[in-house]
Parts: C-alpha cells; structure tokens; sequence
C-alpha cells in the first residue's frame, strides 16, 4: 500500500482537484484529468495525450501540473481524484505490491503491468521507449579521449577520477555505492557528495570527472555530456509508460488505441530534446507537445 507519508501531499492534492476543475473527476464521464509530477518530462507528455485524445474523441481532457511526486500522483489515480497519469516502471520496487527482483526491463513492465492492474484498477500502456534513471556520465571530450561507452569502460581510470554524487546514493548500502563496487567492482579515487541539482555543472566545470546524473535531464545536452551505457544492469529499469483507470478506459474504449499511439515512438534523446526546449529554452510545455506530434504525424 501506499506509504503514510503521501498523506499530507494528497490532500493538497485532492484540494487542489477540486478548485481547479470542479465539475471534473468522476461527476463527469465526459472530462479526464492527467495528474503531473512536478518536473518538465510528466508535463509535456501529458499536453501530448490531451491534445491527441481532444483531436480524436469528444473528451474534454484538463491537466493538473505539480503533484509532489510519483507517489502521490499514483495514490490521486487510485482515488480516482486523477483519471491517467505518467509512471516509470521501477516504482514497483516501492511497496505498492508483492513483486519479484529484477532488472529486465521486459519483465519489470509486466510486473507493473500486471500489478498495478490486480491491486488497483490501472491500466499500463506500453513504455514510450526511454528509461528516467540512474546514469553515470562524463563530458564528451573525457569520453572521447577514454573510449567510455559503457561503466564497465571507466574501470582502468576509475582510481584517476573524482566522483560528484547525491549524498543519499553514497550511504545507501542495498542499491548505493557500496552496493556499485561490489556489482562492478569499481571504486573511484575521490567521491564528492553535492546535490543532485549541481552535479551537472560540477562535471562541465571540470570540478569532478564523472557524476550520477538522470538520464533524461536536459543539461545533458546544455553541457555536452554523455552518460555511459549500464551493461552490468547495477539500476532497475525506469521505463515511462502512459497509465489510465480500468474504468475510464471500460466507458470510453477508444482511448486504447490514442493512448497507445507513443508506444516505442520516444527515445533518451527525444526525451532530452522535448525537456531542452521547455527547461533551457523556456518554451511552453504545450507548444513542444504540439510541434513534435505534428513532427512524427500523430497530429495535423
């Protein structure tokens, strides 16, 4: 079951739900709320649903922006307080449901599939075709010098390099660091513990070598980064997948084909590109939905 910790957040949630569309929810059959979290990625593949699914269907279709995170965006889905929603494939390994150890990104997605079907009336759709996790990543040049393509490349220099990382990753003993030497059998020369938010810049400046970065993050690209290829499999898969209540999709089941139009379509650099333009270039979330619909022909 969903933590107690979510409880505060959710009611906010709810609240929120209710001031803003009032009339939506389960009162009316014919509106659909796509709840967000509060990062650019959720927001711009939620305008991309709603502008699909308003081209195709009858449906009036609201986004609500800024839920504190995936938790609490799953436990708005559960109360029907949000009718669809973006989830990554991973959080199965947060409690929601009994489940089986893994880092097969085919066999994580059907446990969530499956899951989240059973113990809550969610419907998974498949993945859009990139994972939000876990990378390793170093400045173009370092890899270019060094021929890194994957972590397993970095093990003969590893001694040399400097490592900026998130504190929490560092102490963690089960999915941590300590758990990385031993999965890897890699210990770097110099860790350096910073906020996550910082480890970018950290690596451009030449201030460490290498950081634990996500994958998906938009400085990425604005710092010409590169993030290294997790052949050992050490982070369970994040996959993003569309997922909708069983009981929208039972009233209106047209939404099985349009839900499913972005399977496979968008890639870790696609991802990177759309997150560019709202997060560097300041560009509005709908707009990017909009011109990269039209671009692969999913929208006129």
């Amino acid at each position: 079951m969903i933590r107690q910790k979510f409880a505060s957040s959710l009611c906010l949630t709810i609240l929120a739900v209710f001031l803003i569309f009032p009339l939506s929810g389960c009162g009316n059959e014919d509106r659909i709320i796509i709840g967000t979290q509060t990062y650019s990625e959720p927001k711009i593949l939620a305008q991309m649903h709603k502008l699909m699914i308003e081209d195709r269907t009858g449906l009036k279709v609201d986004v609500l922006p800024d839920l504190a995170s995936s938790g609490v965006v799953t436990q708005a889905l559960i109360n029907n307080d949000i009718q669809m929603a973006v989830l990554y494939t991973g959080m199965i390994f947060d409690r929601y449901f009994p489940v089986e150890p893994d880092k097969d990104r085919e066999r994580v997605f059907r446990q969530a599939k499956e899951g989240f079907d059973k113990y809550y009336g969610l419907h998974w759709f498949d993945p859009y075709g990139f994972e939000n996790t876990y990378a390793f990543t170093v400045r173009e040049d370092v890899a270019e010098q060094n021929r890194l393509d994957t972590i397993s490349d970095v093990a003969p220099i590893a001694a040399n390099m400097s490592l900026g990382v998130d504190t929490t990753w560092l102490e963690r003993e089960s999915d941590g660091y300590p758990a990385f030497r031993k999965h890897y059998g890699i210990t770097f020369g110099r860790t350096i513990p910073m906020e996550v938010a910082l480890v970018y810049k950290a690596v451009a400046n030449k201030n460490v070598d290498i950081v634990l970065a996500y994958s998906t993050d938009p400085r990425i690209k604005e710092y010409h980064l590169k993030s290294l290829q997790d052949d050992k499999q050490f982070f369970p898969p994040y996959d993003a997948a569309p997922v909708i209540r069983n009981d929208v999709l039972a009233r209106h089941p047209e939404l099985n084909e349009i839900m499913s139009l972005l399977a496979g379509k968008i890639d870790v650099q696609t991802m990177i590109e759309l997150n560019y333009e709202v997060d560097i270039n300041k560009r509005n979330e709908r707009k990017v939905a909009e011109e990269y619909l039209k671009k692969v022909g999913l929208l006129d």
